[in-house]
């Protein structure tokens, strides 16, 4: 898989799960910019803000807009919570 070059990128949740670790997985799809349509697949530990535990259900990600920095190869995402 191809490493997204350090910056900020708008993106979109558009598929999540909880793995047999109790981890989150996030799949992210790029909405702008020369990367658009690129899909980034996350783990919990790169999610900004969010509690680390299996209390939080997934699902309430799914379609979230948000903001991907990647800094020295380590995405971090922060979705918009109103």
């Amino acid at each position: 898989m191809q490493t997204l070059p350090d910056g900020t990128y708008d993106v979109i949740v558009v598929d999540t799960e909880t793995t047999e670790d109790g981890e989150t997985k996030l799949e992210l799809a790029i909405t702008l910019g020369p990367h658009i349509g690129q899909i980034v697949a996350l783990r919990s530990r790169h999610l900004q803000g969010q509690p680390q535990t299996t209390d939080v259900d997934p699902l309430t990600l799914l379609g979230i807009p948000g903001t991907l920095r990647v800094h020295q190869g380590e995405p971090v995402f922060r979705p918009e919570v109103t």
